[in-house]
């Protein structure tokens, strides 16, 4: 596998290697002991989730303050804009966010350590994302910070109106949101 730090060094692209013939391709979408090495680090995933979205559909931005969740996050067809930002105030980068292009035909995944928040826009007509997390979900620790937050600028890369949940509506402004030491 082959790791791309992006401009926030721990989120990082992830690039499987790819056997590919005639008769079509095959890859590992996970490895634990790959990923540990490639990472200097482990992770122990609980969940995985998947979603389904249309076109414009913003997610986010979503995490939780106890049990924080680590997303291994991978598309299984269309295209995301896929958003990572940085809620650890010890951090160098704190309040800063970091964007990706992940598609089902490129095969990149993103890893997202715990201690940011994460969401992300469909940018195709129909979108299947796959994400792993090493925490349950917890909703009584959930919390969402609003996607257009103007202290944050994220460009969601939005073509039309954004798609919306009434949580992601009503997210807290990030200078009022619960972040972590």
């Amino acid at each position: 596998m082959k790791i791309t730090p992006t401009a926030i060094p721990d989120v990082v692209m992830i690039e499987p290697r790819v056997f590919a013939d005639d008769r079509g391709w095959f890859f590992e979408s996970y490895n634990e002991r790959a990923f540990a090495t490639a990472l200097g680090m482990s992770a122990h995933f609980v969940q995985d989730n998947h979603s389904r979205s249309h076109q414009n559909v913003v997610r986010g931005l979503h995490y939780q303050i106890r049990q924080p969740q680590g997303k291994l996050v991978r598309v299984l067809s269309g295209e995301i804009f896929d958003v990572a930002v940085d809620l650890r105030r010890s951090s160098p980068t704190f309040g800063r966010w970091v964007g990706a292009l992940i598609s089902a035909a490129s095969r990149q995944q993103l890893w997202i350590p715990p201690g940011f928040a994460h969401g992300f826009s469909a940018q195709s007509d129909q979108v299947e994302v796959l994400y792993k997390t090493t925490d349950y979900y917890a909703p009584e620790h959930e919390r969402t910070i609003v996607w257009n937050d103007p202290a944050l600028g994220i460009d969601w890369r939005v073509t039309g109106e954004p798609r919306l949940s009434p949580k992601d509506r009503q997210g807290a402004a990030f200078h009022a949101a619960e972040v972590f030491d």
